[in-house]
């Protein structure tokens, strides 16, 4: 075991989820205001309406996915009549059009944060920033899945014997990075992204993720007024002609007043 493996598969993840962690505390206790998405349907709603819902329900879907194949272990599933053949094809096929759904609105939400004016203009460095890293753990993942799980080898990578007891391993901090040595290249990069992404995680519009919307079904509704129909009147009466201005009853406006 190199030194770069002990750091990336050992040091990394603790210094990333100290820092998501410790990250979210602070962030919450300092800055409750900036806890939000930071809503941008006031400037475009016709993209928005359709790809955020294909990138919210395909991630949610893709999350309980990871969920379900990296902390459950093999043996559970087994337990309960699930074979490796079944839970491969069931994986593969859920998680195919989770993941399809997840690039699809990605991709519509890429478009209208830097092409469409009105919500590019109203962005942030940091807006714009965070989708870095959000999208190229999302394009790693969908590609590993591709090669190795869809039109690689029959049967597929088995990550549920190398990766998933790797990250137990971490979370019980009884770290053993050796079982990392054999998977391919595309699934450390996607392991590697996905880590970084956490340690920014606090620091970013994402902390929203964190939040669980109890009372939104209850919270008033936001009102925009139009100025249009406005009964404010603006108009200065220094401004008009002294001709036109309105006199006392038989008094005319001198010349040069």
């Amino acid at each position: 075991m190199t030194s770069l493996e002990t750091v990336l598969w050992v040091a990394l993840p603790y210094i990333s989820l100290t820092l998501m962690i410790g990250g979210l505390i602070w962030r919450y206790r300092s800055d409750q205001f900036g806890w939000t998405s930071r809503s941008s349907e006031i400037h475009e709603h016709v993209i928005l309406r359709a790809a955020s819902p294909l990138f919210h329900f395909g991630i949610i879907f893709v999350f309980f996915g990871h969920v379900l194949g990296l902390i459950v272990p093999k043996t559970w599933t087994a337990a309960v009549g699930v074979s490796d053949h079944l839970y491969h094809l069931t994986a593969v096929t859920l998680g195919g059009i989770a993941g399809l759904m997840t690039i699809v609105g990605m991709f519509g939400l890429l478009y209208r944060r830097f092409v469409t004016k009105r919500v590019r203009l109203a962005s942030s460095t940091r807006d714009k920033v965070v989708w870095f890293f959000l999208a190229i753990p999302i394009l790693l993942g969908g590609y590993a899945t591709a090669a190795h799980q869809i039109f690689g080898s029959a049967g597929g990578f088995d990550y549920r014997a190398t990766i998933s007891p790797w990250l137990r391993s971490i979370l019980v901090f009884q770290p053993q990075p050796e079982l990392m040595a054999s998977v391919p290249t595309a699934f450390k990069l996607h392991v590697i992204s996905a880590f970084i992404l956490f340690a920014v995680w606090p620091f970013t519009r994402l902390v929203h993720v964190t939040s669980a919307p109890v009372l939104y079904p209850t919270r008033p509704y936001v009102v925009y007024r139009s100025r249009e129909g406005s009964t404010l009147d603006n108009r200065r009466e220094g401004w008009r002609p002294v001709a036109t201005r309105p006199t006392p009853e038989g008094q005319t406006p001198s010349q040069g007043a």
